[in-house]
């Protein structure tokens, strides 16, 4: 039968007016103050209406029977039966009737009577779910203005609440229960928090975002913890938006022991954003001073490719923020820098900061101000080859005038020009030359053990040969055997200036084959040397992939500035030996080692990486030999371990230990245990650090929040819901 469009475009506006209009918005923003304007709702387009039955009665009704559903958009209404006065303008819903508006609201109702504007009505047995999360159940919900639900006697649960009629883990009872669907919120008068049906808590009046809102004015989850220097407290956390663009977090901290102000603030702008996190302290710690700290970081996108990235980092004093559990650095950088990156160019300006908050460092002694400019530039296709250019101006300050290590002030430039080729033999053998000719110029004060001014061209030359195989085995797996070697020969007299820079040395599969091996270049590899090595690998046809590298560095000259635990010093390198390993579960392992001709360790390092749906795990291990050269008058032997491990579908278990091998003690362990479902998550956690210096002192904190999930929180995994029966 066919239905003339004046009926059919009321009867879909019912659902789109009673979940509200895909069109309605924020006409101002909420933080301004003034109420916003509520336009008259626009007829909905594309409409269209199916049921069993559907008849025009002489006296204007249009009566919809059987399987009713009318669509429109993304709001779709399903009803056991509909009644159109088109004479009055009264619509009449018998139920069950469902309302669905995208994933955002859905109404189940018994029945529904609306009035003629379609803004104005009254729905029996109505339930209101938002977000697939929050649910609101009462007697009877009334429509006003197209923009108010009002809910008498309402029941509001983000918990699974079974048919058995078993109680939901917790619930809010409330005499009425606003929801303003235009600005997103809930408002509830004479509001009972339960807990298993045992009332807990009572607020005369409370205001909740709607789980559809993204940002909204409010108290955040307060965190209660206890801590052995700050005794027991709570964090109350208040968020402000401001506008879209902008907001501020103000987190009051309060115990015996100290009256502490958190807080961060966000701002977007058109090409680029900031962030400020800090806190203020008056504490019984440092009853001397105001204690504190400020962490900034920014992007913004500059014209021609550029991006200017800056991260800021101040404290009041060494101990703070290992005091407060804030951040566990022993140094802080702070840098501002200006870069440009494509395929053949990066370009970067930088100014860095320093501040140690090491006990055996003083701060007048390190450099405090690193000034860098630099760019490199790839030219394909030159001579057969590729060319590359770099030019590099660095220069690093003290606040000391001391002379000596201590006070000494350096600045350099440094220009390098490299031309590299490869090829692939018919046979499958790779092989390659690099030239290259450096420019370095130096400039020093404060340090008459070297001289002001110096500077030298460095030539170079090296050939590498390559000869990858591979084969599959009968387990139908990948064998992959590469062995390589390299000779390689650089010129020039070393500078007389002072190993300012190039103080820590790593030897790994990465610079095998590097003309030099040192971090900068106020030291260079000079000489005739050579360099020999081995990549094995396998990859399963099951996910599994194993590789090794052996390699190991011979010279004709032995470079007395490599440092015995380099790995690099003498005519003969240590033994490089590295591998990985990873599979479809999740593992990932890597290690690296250095064996002197003896088979004893200078370095190694491992690390164990394991992530699936129940187990995460971050574990390492590191060794050093004691090297006064590189400032470490003891061995370094150390173990990390960070990890949680789903007990089952609610219990997760969390530990994290850091334990110093060399002294057999325990610097740093905590652990915690976290009950979540789809409507509440709780945390209880412990940690312990033990004080290593005479400045940070051991402490013990004890944290537990609880969150009710499904407001401010998401709770859309669907792998902690209970389940019934």
């Amino acid at each position: 039968m066919t239905t003339s469009p004046r009926f059919l475009c009321p009867l879909v506006a019912v659902a789109a007016l009673t979940l509200g209009s895909p069109s309605e918005g924020l006409s101002q923003s909420a933080s301004s103050g003034t109420q916003p304007s509520q336009s008259a709702p626009s007829e909905p387009r594309n409409v269209v209406l199916v049921a069993d039955s559907v008849n025009v009665t002489a006296d204007g009704l249009l009566i919809a029977r059987g399987n009713v559903e009318a669509l429109s958009d993304d709001v779709r209404l399903t009803a056991r039966e509909i009644i159109y006065n088109d004479t009055t303008g009264e619509i009449v819903l018998k139920g069950p009737i469902r309302i669905t508006q995208g994933d955002e609201a859905t109404i189940v109702a018994d029945a529904a009577e609306l009035q003629s504007d379609l803004r104005n009505g009254l729905i029996h047995s109505a339930r209101l779910v938002l977000a697939d999360q929050v649910q609101l159940a009462s007697a009877r919900m009334t429509r006003l203005d197209g923009r108010y639900s009002v809910l008498d006697k309402t029941t509001v649960s983000s918990c699974h609440v079974c048919e058995t009629g078993e109680p939901p883990l917790w619930q809010i009872r409330a005499q009425r229960v606003v929801h303003d669907q235009l600005e997103k919120q809930l408002y509830f008068d004479h509001a009972s928090v339960l807990v298993r049906d045992v009332p807990v808590f009572y607020f005369p009046h409370l205001r909740m975002p709607d789980p559809t809102l993204d940002r909204a004015q409010g108290f955040l989850i307060p965190e209660f913890n206890h801590s052995s220097l700050l005794n027991y407290g709570v964090k109350v956390p208040y968020f402000i938006p401001w506008g879209t663009e902008r907001d501020l977090v103000l987190s009051p901290y309060l115990s015996s022991e100290t009256r502490t102000m958190e807080f961060r603030y966000r701002q977007a702008f058109e090409k680029g954003g900031i962030q400020l996190e800090g806190a203020i302290s008056d504490d019984t710690i440092r009853s001397d001073i105001i204690r504190g700290f400020l962490f900034a970081e920014g992007l913004f996108q500059l014209g021609q490719d550029y991006k200017l990235t800056f991260d800021l980092k101040a404290v009041s004093d060494d101990t703070y923020l290992t005091d407060y559990d804030y951040a566990d650095y022993d140094r802080l950088n702070s840098d501002i820098t200006i870069a440009r990156a494509s395929r053949t160019e990066n370009t970067r300006f930088a100014a860095y900061h320093y501040q140690t908050l090491r006990e055996d460092e003083d701060n007048d002694e390190i450099p405090f101000l690193v000034l860098k400019a630099e760019t490199e530039r790839r030219y394909l296709n030159m001579w057969g080859g590729e060319l590359r250019t770099s030019v590099e101006a660095h220069g690093h300050q003290r606040r000391s005038t001391k002379d000596g290590d201590a006070g000494r002030d350096v600045g350099r430039a440094n220009a390098n020009v490299q031309w590299l080729g490869d090829w692939t033999l018919g046979n499958g053998l790779r092989t390659g030359v690099t030239g290259a000719l450096a420019f370095d110029a130096y400039r020093t004060e404060n340090d008459s053990s070297v001289s002001t001014f110096d500077s030298g061209l460095a030539p170079s030359v090296a050939a590498y040969l390559r000869y990858p195989m591979s084969k599959t085995g009968t387990d139908g797996a990948t064998y992959i055997l590469e062995p390589l070697a390299q000779v390689a020969w650089t010129g020039g007299d070393t500078l007389e200036v002072a190993n300012d820079e190039s103080t820590q040395v790593e030897f790994d599969e990465g610079n095998l084959l590097s003309l030099s091996r040192f971090p900068s270049y106020d030291r260079r590899e000079r000489g005739l040397s050579s360099a020999v090595g081995m990549n094995w690998s396998r990859i399963s046809s099951k996910g599994w992939q194993g590789s090794l590298t052996f390699g190991q560095v011979i010279r004709q000259d032995a470079q007395p500035d490599f440092s015995k635990s380099s790995g690099l010093s003498g005519t003969s390198s240590d033994l490089l030996v590295a591998g990985q390993l990873r599979n479809q579960s999740g593992l990932l392992f890597t290690g690296r080692a250095l064996l002197d001709t003896k088979g004893d360790l200078n370095k190694a390092g491992a690390r164990l990486g394991w992530s699936n749906d129940r187990l995460w795990l971050d574990a390492s291990y590191i060794w050093l030999e004691k090297d006064l050269v590189e400032s470490r008058p003891n061995d370094i032997s150390e173990m990390k371990f960070d990890g949680s491990y789903r007990l089952n579908r609610h219990w997760t278990g969390m530990m994290d230990w850091q334990f110093d091998a060399v002294s057999g003690k325990t610097s740093e362990a905590g652990v915690g245990l976290e009950y979540r479902n789809e409507c509440l998550r709780m945390e209880l956690s412990l940690s312990r650090r033990f004080s290593t210096s005479s400045t940070v002192q051991s402490s013990t904190r004890v944290g537990f929040n609880v969150a009710l999930l499904g407001f401010s929180v998401n709770s859309n995994d669907k792998s902690y819901d209970r389940k019934c029966g």
